[in-house]
C-alpha cells in the first residue's frame, strides 16, 4: 500500500496492466486504491513512449488504444525536466559501477521517482537495485500473484 500523503508514479508494466483493462489491471488499481488516491497517479513522459510503442508491436486495435488514450488523461504526465537529466546520469553511472544493468528507459522512469520523492509501482524486479541502495522507492507488486484473465 502506499501511504496517501505518497505520490505515486506507474512504471510502464503497470500502465499496461490498467490499460488492458483486465483483472491484474482492477487488482492492481483496487488493492493500491490508484484511482481514488486524492492524487492522481504520475507517469513518466518516457512512459507514454513506451507504452504507444508496445500498442503498435502488439498491433492494438482502435479500441484498445481508445481505452488507452482515455487512460492517459486521468494520470498527471511528468516531463523530463533537467533535474532529472541530472539524476538519470547519476542513477546511470551508479548501475554500470555496481554492474546491475537495466534498461535504458527504466533509469529515465527511475530518476523522475527519484527527483520527485514518488513511489514507483512496478512489477520489474530490476528497479530493487536502486531500492537496495536507497535511490528510490519502490511500491513492487509479484506479477505471479496478479489474476489471470
Amino acid at each position: 500500500m502506499i501511504a496517501e500523503d505518497r505520490l505515486a508514479i506507474l512504471d510502464t508494466n503497470v500502465l499496461v496492466h490498467l490499460a488492458r483493462g483486465r483483472a491484474a489491471g482492477r487488482f492492481i488499481d483496487d488493492t493500491l486504491g490508484l484511482s481514488k488516491r486524492p492524487e492522481r497517479p504520475l507517469i513518466s513522459v518516457v512512459t507514454i513512449g513506451e507504452i504507444f510503442s508496445l500498442a503498435e508491436q502488439w498491433e492494438w486495435g482502435s479500441g484498445r488504444k481508445d481505452q488507452l488514450t482515455a487512460l492517459l488523461k486521468n494520470v498527471v504526465h511528468v516531463p523530463v525536466h533537467p533535474m532529472v537529466v541530472r539524476r538519470y546520469g547519476e542513477l546511470d553511472s551508479f548501475l554500470i559501477r555496481s554492474g546491475r544493468r537495466i534498461q535504458q528507459n527504466d533509469v529515465w522512469i527511475a530518476a523522475t521517482a527519484s527527483v520527485l520523492g514518488c513511489v514507483l509501482v512496478t512489477t520489474d524486479k530490476d528497479f530493487t537495485v536502486l531500492e537496495e541502495a536507497g535511490l528510490i522507492e519502490l511500491c513492487y507488486i509479484d506479477s505471479v500473484s496478479l489474476p489471470k484473465g
